[in-house]
């Protein structure tokens, strides 16, 4: 039996890779980069049940086995030892071959899970400082897997981010330094409905895929079919897919072993930098990845020379996360553009008789010509064209001041003849607002917590049962008693008031409540337009910061929910587009429909701290402004922005006047994307 066999024996009732049913593009994915680890992992994107994590746990069966040192907890190759294991130095002797490790991450670890610490069991009874492995340390040289990544709390995301980009572990703390290869396949998987990642982390992904559920009743069928089999008896059902699984690990095997034999002509790279220069991806990193997944592609077809085919492939799944787009676009590839870039030939002026440049052909051919490829960029995340610049306006259409709703209204939506419905402006990158003081919700990105997870800013004695234990802080309440103790051996004698906790600090979402004046002064001189983009923008910044958001509107007579709080903030974007404006301008209404909103979301999730976004001019042409004043009175004490949205040379200043009454801040609209911290800065005390 080979050592590629042997990697797939059924060791346990995983689901076996080759019987998942359909997901072809993950599976390519997955396996070219078990064929080249340098491609950069995997970002696997897809709603809920779709077999993602199914599929990428059931990888590790068909990766080659790993030869390292015996009892080297760092995974060193026999063949070149890492000089600075804290295993080592290793002397020359044979290693020992293991199965390749696919190790999980889970959301809520700690840094010290991830990245290691000091082995309290070991200096606590022997007082030996040593240092016990984490989570980097297992992954190296397999495949580190997160489930949820877009959930993975900013301090981890950090960690992985300085391992991923440098290949090892830096580990500082609690007076360990240990510095160890961390050099591990990456692959994530998400469901996009919460939340995007973070670019950096985005960009450490060499290729990503969407998955989608199948509409074709046969192939859904057979899913359940197969699932069902697997669930009344996993032992056998896996056996019964064993040869396959062995056939497949052979044939990665041998790509692997190929790899290095395929060449990359200057045809196929000038096709890659084509293609990724047409879609305008920033940096170079697109441009290696993409060559790299085209040379696994060719290693994986058996062929010995990259061709436009192999480019095309690789382009397809190393472009989608990458390349420019607007935001709450999901990512997406224009194939027929793509094709259309390689029917070209590119200009050489340097080698016009250069051979390589021939028409393209199959699989196998030799050097093809074709520009080919495909973008990978850092920074490009949601929204990643970048800041735009305060001040100015897009190319508009004529129709931009609002289009009229049809003669005799809408009965479904409740639009009169007279409602328009303005054309947002393309949303622009918000500044962060947070709610003031330390709050203690559901884990984010926008607020200051007090959090179980989250960076150590202290000790503290615990009101029960420590809920983190804060070692040097524990060692140095206990130290001054060792002696009245009796202490006479290593060790240290401790005793529970000792205990001291570790109080971290990190980030919460909250809810963020849009309340927004869609009257008919707001649709004049095309404000409703600019009022939507600023909203659209601080609806992209809840988007990356996992908050729930709500919209609240008024208009006529009456103020309606819109959007109920929601952890969907595509569905807010949605309803902002399409809200017709026109009426009166019931503020009252508005304020107490949002007082109630409030109310009742304090009841059913207590800890998530509310965020006020009040969009208005300040007038109120239905109730009077003292009624509005009586109303905002309700909202007292909730952290509040009201966006200032009168124009003209002759200002009334109402917006401003409601700020005061309310304890807010007024922002003018036209400063909304340059404004610093307005929220942070303000209620210092608090």
């Amino acid at each position: 039996m080979t050592r590629a066999e042997e990697a797939v024996k059924v060791r346990d009732p995983r689901y076996p890779f080759t019987a998942i049913v359909g997901s072809e593009d993950l599976k390519l994915a997955l396996i070219l980069n078990a064929v080249s680890p340098g491609v950069g992992g995997v970002l696997v994107r897809g709603e809920k049940g779709t077999a993602k994590s199914t599929i990428v746990r059931a990888l590790a069966a068909l990766l080659p086995p790993v030869e390292v040192v015996r009892g080297c907890r760092f995974s060193c190759d026999p063949a070149a030892p890492d000089p600075g294991c804290p295993d080592g130095p290793h002397e020359a002797a044979p290693g020992t071959v293991r199965p390749a490790r696919l190790v999980e991450l889970p959301v809520g670890a700690s840094e010290d899970r991830l990245a290691g610490s000091l082995d309290l069991e070991r200096a606590l009874t022997e007082g030996v400082k040593a240092f016990e492995p984490g989570l980097l340390a297992d992954a190296h040289r397999g495949v580190l897997y997160v489930d949820e990544v877009n959930l993975l709390h900013d301090h981890l995301v950090d960690l992985l981010l300085d391992a991923a980009a440098l290949g090892t572990c830096y580990v500082e703390r609690e007076g360990v330094s240990v510095r160890h290869a961390a050099r591990f396949l990456l692959v994530g998987t998400m469901n996009p409905e919460e939340g995007e990642l973070r670019p950096q982390l985005l960009d450490r992904f060499g290729l990503t895929v969407e998955v989608r559920a199948s509409r074709e009743v046969s192939q859904r069928a057979e899913v359940v079919r197969r699932r069902l089999a697997f669930e009344a008896d996993p032992v056998a059902f896996a056996a019964s897919w064993q040869a396959r699984e062995r056939e497949l690990a052979t044939r990665v095997a041998e790509a692997r072993a190929r790899v290095a034999e395929v060449t990359l002509p200057d045809s196929a790279l000038r096709s890659i930098a084509t293609v990724c220069a047409a879609f305008e991806v920033d940096g170079l990193r697109a441009d290696l990845v993409t060559a790299r997944a085209a040379i696994a592609h060719a290693a994986w077809r058996g062929g010995t020379t990259v061709t436009a085919e192999d480019v095309r492939e690789a382009a397809r799944l190393a472009l989608p996360h990458r390349r420019r787009r607007d935001p709450f676009d999901a990512p997406g590839l224009d194939e027929a553009r793509l094709d259309e870039l390689l029917d070209q030939t590119p200009e050489d002026p340097e080698e016009p008789d250069d051979p390589g440049d021939g028409p393209e052909g199959g699989p196998g051919d030799g050097p093809e010509g074709g520009p080919g490829g495909g973008p990978d960029s850092p920074g490009s995340g949601p929204g990643g064209s970048g800041e735009d610049v305060p001040g100015t306006e897009p190319a508009e259409p004529a129709s931009r001041e609002g289009v009229p709703a049809p003669a005799g209204g809408d009965a479904a939506t409740g639009r009169t003849g007279d409602d328009r419905v303005a054309e947002a402006d393309p949303a622009r990158r918000a500044r962060l607002f947070t709610v003031p003081g330390l709050g203690a919700g559901a884990p984010g990105r926008r607020s200051r917590a007090a959090t179980p997870l989250g960076r150590v800013t202290g000790a503290r004695v615990p009101g029960g049962r420590p809920a983190s234990l804060h070692l040097r802080a524990t060692v140095e309440a206990a130290a001054p008693y060792q002696v009245g103790r009796g202490r006479n051996g290593p060790g240290l004698l401790l005793r529970r008031e000792d205990l001291r906790e570790a109080a971290r600090e990190g980030r919460e979402g909250n809810l963020v409540l849009f309340v927004v004046d869609a009257s008919g002064s707001m649709a004049a001189r095309r404000r409703m337009s600019a009022v939507k983009g600023a909203v659209l923008g601080l609806l992209l910044d809840a988007y990356q910061r996992r908050d729930k958001v709500g919209l609240v509107t008024f208009r006529g007579a009456r103020a309606d929910l819109v959007l109920p709080p929601t952890s969907s903030v595509e569905a807010g974007a949605a309803r902002l587009r399409e809200l017709p404006t026109g009426g009166r301008t019931p503020l009252a209404a508005g304020l107490l429909r949002a007082a109630e909103v409030l109310r009742v979301e304090r009841l059913r999730d207590p800890s998530r701290r509310p965020l006020l976004v009040l969009v208005t001019d300040g007038r109120a042409t239905s109730g009077t402004v003292e009624e509005a004043h009586r109303a905002a009175a309700l909202l007292a004490g909730v952290a509040t922005v009201v966006v200032d949205c009168e124009t003209g040379h002759i200002r009334l200043g109402l917006a401003a006047s409601l700020a005061r009454r309310m304890g807010a801040r007024a922002v003018r609209l036209d400063d909304l994307t340059d404004l610093a911290g307005v929220v942070r800065d303000r209620r210092a005390a608090a």
